[in-house]
């Protein structure tokens, strides 16, 4: 089977890591990019080996030799592009998050279904190993009845010019970062009931840091730091009755973290004992995801239910930092406002 021609929308920076994952398969192929401007799609196709250039995103998404687009736009435009891609024809991977709004994801989605096309969010590390053995051992009840998931990611981002620093563009800690803690807490716990926040605003007017709590079924507990102001780093502990699970480096596995696994024994922890995580390139995984979705062989992995109930979870905390209060989580066909607590 031909591989899937899939076009660049923009010259984004993360565009590295998807032609990196493409150059490990054979089921995907990089056809095209496209920007703003002309001259700078044209140096981006000559220097990574791209076949075709486009001057505007429009004429890419024209571009009849391109099956999908890859969105690695800043978060405020994830929705109005996806949107023009799905009515041209193309089937969708864009950036994480999609959205901090539940109803554009809805939307969203509900383009996707009317028009038979594959519209995924590109949470890269859901597709890695790593993550699938940390949600076994948790399911499977290595640790006992689940009671806590705790996570950080963290960051000092000193270049306040940063796309990620601009509030018109959706910018924020929660949306950059704390939306991999919000999407491993929701994994693992599964949707929370009612959330409280957090947040430090900066001069730009983002949140610089965001501190989460996720009250979720059955006493379950998440809480999470998502941080611009403090140095690099990511972790993810998951404790049940019976042990713990750490991950270092859950979300970026190349930067060689390790699972951890230490049982009780009485009434402390044994010594953790590290467990065999087979090695992989998400990038290529979630890629090879999208050609099964689009080719029929198999689901995608990320769809609809997980994409609206990330921005939910997402939508719920800002309303919650911003009023001062804990707020409920709609329930899936609900609005945020039906479940104000």
């Amino acid at each position: 089977m031909a591989p899937i021609r899939l076009g660049l929308l923009s010259t984004a920076n993360i565009n590295a890591q998807i032609l990196g994952g493409a150059g490990e398969t054979d089921r995907v192929e990089i056809v095209a990019v496209g920007s703003r401007d002309g001259a700078k799609a044209q140096a981006y196709a000559a220097e990574h080996g791209i076949e075709r250039s486009h001057g505007s995103y429009e004429a890419l998404l024209a571009d009849e030799g391109v099956d999908a687009v890859y969105i690695g736009l800043p978060n405020g435009m994830h929705h109005e592009w996806t949107l023009h891609a799905l009515a041209a024809g193309k089937h969708v991977l864009v950036e994480k998050p999609y959205t901090r709004h539940a109803a554009e994801a809805e939307a969203a989605f509900d383009a996707a279904d009317a028009a038979g096309l594959v519209l995924m969010e590109a949470f890269m590390y859901r597709h890695h190993p790593q993550t699938a053995v940390l949600r076994d051992r948790v399911v499977g009840g290595a640790i006992g009845r689940l009671q806590v998931v705790k996570t950080m990611f963290s960051f000092a981002l000193e270049d306040l010019t940063n796309v990620r620093a601009l509030p018109e563009l959706d910018g924020g800690a929660l949306m950059d970062v704390g939306c991999y803690c919000v999407s491993a807490i929701r994994l693992l716990a599964g949707e929370p009931q009612r959330v409280s926040g957090e947040q430090v605003t900066g001069s730009t007017g983002v949140d610089m840091a965001f501190h989460g709590t996720l009250r979720c079924a059955d006493d379950v507990i998440g809480q999470f730091e998502a941080s611009f102001r403090s140095p690099r780093r990511q972790r993810v502990e998951v404790v049940g009755e019976e042990g713990a699970i750490t991950v270092e480096a859950p979300f970026r596995v190349d930067w060689g973290g390790a699972v951890l696994l230490a049982r009780r024994d009485g009434e402390a922890l044994g010594e953790p004992e590290a467990v065999d995580v087979p090695r992989a390139n998400s990038y290529r995984v979630q890629l090879e995801n999208l050609a099964d979705a689009v080719e029929g062989r198999g689901p995608q992995l990320l769809g609809r239910d997980d994409a609206v109930g990330q921005a939910r979870t997402i939508e719920a905390l800002y309303r919650a930092a911003d009023e001062g209060r804990t707020v409920a989580v709609a329930p899936s066909g609900e609005t945020a406002g039906a479940a104000s607590a």
